[in-house]
């Protein structure tokens, strides 16, 4: 038996899963094992109840895909908001066309539901080339990337959602094929084992990541463009639902977008979804029609307050006022207080509570700040602890 560590997948040693090691039958089945627990542990995550029911998730869920696709804007002079990103992106292009190259490889990173995925398509669109899309948890073995790299056509568009997911040894395909557009390629085994190198069309490669420190230095330093996606103004955002009103056909006023674009947490992604919930309502309670009462109503059925919180926040932050004084808690026992998992806590639920100033992550753990008793009408009834 052969046991192996993560710096080196498949040399000898031991990798560690939290409390125990792994073992593998042979050399090269590691990194199978390694991304298979990842994935489990990413499903479980996104299977947790309250996660899938979230209506304020800035996940993908089901039921986006068929509406995305349609509120989809096709070209830069679509797109709303991310000025600094399209302007970068409009002389990329541009540049790119005169030139008659393919363009620069471009990184694109920043919080889910931000429109990576759109800037993508509508680099290809302005481009006039083909658009190609997979993403990193799909792509297991070499074969499946070399074949997708040894079709491409000139100048041709690949898109990788997710790039921070993809395994070390398909990673170390993409360098070769990123910076001279051409790939190595292995044929046989041991002492006759021969490397054949292949030439490529030159391509751009478009890569997207909610986690940009997880990529490995040789492939974020590949892309010649790096652009982080912010979130979105509440004017942005009320722009965004007036459009994809109208591409839905529903009559909306703005007071009516405006509402809805303030409980948006900032993310388009949240806003249409939220649009297309108040939507079902007023044709049923508000005579086809958002106005600002209609929305108000609409949102309060579907439990998402003014700031764009649902159960799950408001949970969270009255657990840690009225069970633990308002902090520091530990994250461990905050999951346990939840029913949650640590890993959930961390990466879905706090981001955006820290974002907008009403949690604190501390060394000592978590710590409810003055917004969070101000918006729950609570008044402390005790001196804070110092955060460090």
């Amino acid at each position: 038996m052969v046991r192996f560590d993560q710096a080196g997948i498949d040399a000898p040693g031991c990798y560690r899963v939290r409390d125990g090691c792994v073992y593998a039958l042979k050399p090269g089945i590691a990194s199978r094992i390694l991304s298979l627990y990842h994935r489990l542990t990413v499903a479980t995550l996104k299977n947790t109840p309250n996660l899938k029911e979230r209506i304020v998730s800035a996940a993908p869920v089901e039921d986006d895909s068929p509406f995305e696709l349609k509120l989809r804007p096709q070209r830069l002079a679509e797109f709303i908001g991310q000025d600094k990103v399209k302007e970068n992106l409009a002389v990329a292009i541009e540049a790119a066309r005169s030139r008659g190259e393919a363009m620069d490889h471009v990184l694109l990173y920043g919080p889910p539901g931000l429109g990576k995925t759109t800037l993508a398509n509508i680099i290809a669109n302005e481009l006039g080339v083909a658009f190609q899309q997979t993403s990193g948890p799909t792509l297991q073995i070499k074969g499946d990337l070399t074949a997708i790299l040894t079709n491409l056509q000139s100048k041709q568009v690949l898109f990788i959602d997710e790039v921070h997911r993809l395994q070390p040894a398909l990673e170390e395909i993409l360098y070769s094929a990123l910076e001279d557009y051409k790939l190595d390629i292995i044929i046989g085994q041991g002492p006759s084992a021969r490397t054949h190198t292949m030439d490529v069309q030159p391509f751009t490669f478009v890569g997207a990541t909610t986690r940009a420190g997880l990529l490995s230095a040789p492939l974020r330093s590949r892309f010649g463009i790096m652009l982080r996606l912010e979130f979105y103004t509440h004017k942005d955002l009320q722009i965004i639902v007036e459009r994809s009103a109208e591409i839905l056909g529903v009559a909306i006023d703005d007071e009516g977008a405006v509402e809805i674009a303030s409980r948006s947490r900032g993310t388009p992604r949240i806003a249409n979804r939220l649009l297309r919930r108040v939507r079902d309502y007023a044709q049923v309670r508000g005579g086809g029609k958002i106005d600002k009462r209609t929305a108000q109503a609409a949102l309060q059925m579907l439990e998402v307050d003014r700031h764009g919180f649902d159960e799950v926040d408001r949970k969270l932050l009255l657990t840690i006022i009225e069970k633990y004084q308002g902090g520091p808690v530990g994250v461990n026992t905050l999951a346990a207080a939840l029913a949650e998992e640590p890993d959930a806590i961390e990466e879905i639920y706090e981001p955006f509570l820290i974002q907008i100033g009403f949690l604190n992550r501390t060394p000592r753990g978590r710590v409810a700040t003055m917004l969070a008793y101000e918006h729950f009408g609570i008044t402390p009834n005790r001196r804070q602890t110092s955060l460090f």
